[in-house]
């Protein structure tokens, strides 16, 4: 199925590159006023594609692409299957001995190909008609699809240099569907500050007051039933796209797990992005930080998960200095993003009182994960030991459960810690001593007395 696919792929975008190669010649030749059977690169026809069932032919019937919009997808998609059909505009200028600037493009870092911009494409579409030129500069503002739907993109180009000389920027979503059919994971780096993450444990797992439960429902509701709501209901008017929702409790109630096992039951990745590693004490890096991970999240079927969050979200402070001031427009950009971005945020604390006031009435939703009680510890502590265990008959896990007041994150590392002691001793059992001596070790990691 998936070599299928492969070839199925290889062989539209293999046709695609042979008509976008004669498109170069042809706008090489009429430039250069050499004989050309053609009048315009749009005498040219494009493939027809009977391959239908191709992410790359339902891509372009879905937008019903013109062939500039094809040309111009064409030539940012080149470097990355086919770069040597661009190698045409490292011609050198006679005159000047060096390329043709009317050729447009850039050289790489590391790339040893022809990188097109703007103004390639404007040459490839009107050569050196003006009118035409002007008239194909839409494909490169924000309301066009390209740009809209985060597919295709101008990089901005330097300080007081022409709008059209920023490079051509293709969506590697969309790169991966057109080769692959598959969409790879994006992984934590410096231009992707955010990492996957996901859980084995199901539902039954997460023990939490049916308060609790009932408020993560509405999440739930609200990823089944939103496209419905906005689209069919005709609310998108009216309300705030996406989802946005406050985790608050202290560290190790399942504010975490309950993230991942909605992304795992709604089939949505979840991404956790940790504000206090991502906040900078450069002016504008944090904006430059979160902004790559909301370019990536958008469109997509994800989930963010903003663990620390009142490392952004506390108390805004005065303005007393340019930095209280850079620091509250951070705030505010966050703020506008999140507001903006059509999936689920969630925003993760363990104190409601660290976040403002003001940011907590923006939100869909407020979540408390309290400490669990007597009987929710007992339920976590029973379901938590490996199957393959049995329990000395001293340990008491009723007992246990009504005597230490500990979070499931702690009881996990509890019961990590005595398995852990069991094997050492080359043993199935779990001594009440290991408990103890587990809960006492975390006792002290949190300041406590046992």
């Amino acid at each position: 199925m998936v070599k299928d696919l492969l070839s199925k792929n290889a062989s539209v975008i293999g046709q695609e590159i042979l008509w976008f190669s004669e498109v170069i010649d042809t706008r090489m030749k009429l430039y250069f006023k050499k004989d050309c059977e053609y009048k315009t690169v749009f005498d040219i026809t494009p493939p027809l594609h009977l391959e239908t069932d191709t992410p790359y032919v339902q891509f372009i019937h879905h937008y019903q692409m013109t062939q500039a919009e094809r040309i111009v997808l064409m030539l940012a998609l080149a470097p990355h299957v086919c770069p040597q059909v661009l190698d045409v505009f490292w011609t050198k200028n006679g005159n000047t001995e060096r390329g043709f600037t009317e050729f447009g493009g850039l050289k790489g870092s590391t790339h040893g190909g022809f990188l097109p911009n703007a103004e390639t494409a404007l040459f490839l579409l009107a050569g050196n008609d003006l009118k035409s030129r002007f008239s194909f500069s839409y494909l490169f503002e924000g309301d066009h699809f390209f740009s809209a739907h985060e597919i295709l993109k101008l990089i901005p180009a330097g300080s007081n240099e022409p709008a059209f000389s920023g490079a051509l920027q293709l969506s590697k979503e969309f790169i991966d569907q057109f080769t692959t059919g598959r969409l790879s994971k994006p992984n934590f780096s410096i231009d992707f500050p955010a990492k996957l993450i996901t859980t084995q444990l199901e539902w039954q797992d997460l023990v939490l007051p049916a308060k609790t439960h009932e408020h993560i429902n509405e999440i739930k509701t609200w990823i089944k039933y939103s496209p419905v709501l906005m689209n069919e209901w005709e609310m998108r008017k009216k309300l705030k796209p996406g989802f946005k929702s406050l985790f608050y409790g202290p560290p190790g109630t399942g504010k975490t797990l309950t993230a991942c096992l909605l992304g795992k039951h709604c089939n949505m990745d979840v991404y956790r992005i940790d504000l206090s590693m991502m906040v900078s004490k450069y002016i504008g890096e944090t904006e430059k930080n979160l902004g790559k991970v909301f370019d990536m999240a958008e469109h997509k079927n994800w989930i963010l998960f903003f663990d620390e969050a009142d490392a952004l979200f506390g108390k805004r402070t005065g303005v007393n200095d340019s930095h209280d001031r850079y620091a509250n427009q951070e705030v505010s950009y966050l703020l506008q993003r999140i507001e903006d971005y059509n999936g689920v945020v969630i925003l993760c604390t363990n104190l409601r009182s660290n976040v403002d006031d003001a940011f907590t009435r923006r939100f869909q939703s407020i979540i408390y994960f309290p400490m669990p009680g007597e009987e929710q510890r007992y339920r976590i502590w029973e379901n938590a030991f490996p199957k393959i265990t049995s329990r000395e008959n001293r340990l008491d896990i009723k007992q246990i459960a009504s005597k230490y007041e500990l979070t499931g994150g702690t009881i996990m590392n509890v019961v990590r810690y005595s398995s852990l002691m069991a094997l050492s001793r080359n043993e199935k059992e779990i001594k009440l001593a290991d408990v103890e001596d587990g809960i006492s070790k975390e006792y002290i990691k949190e300041g406590k007395l046992v």
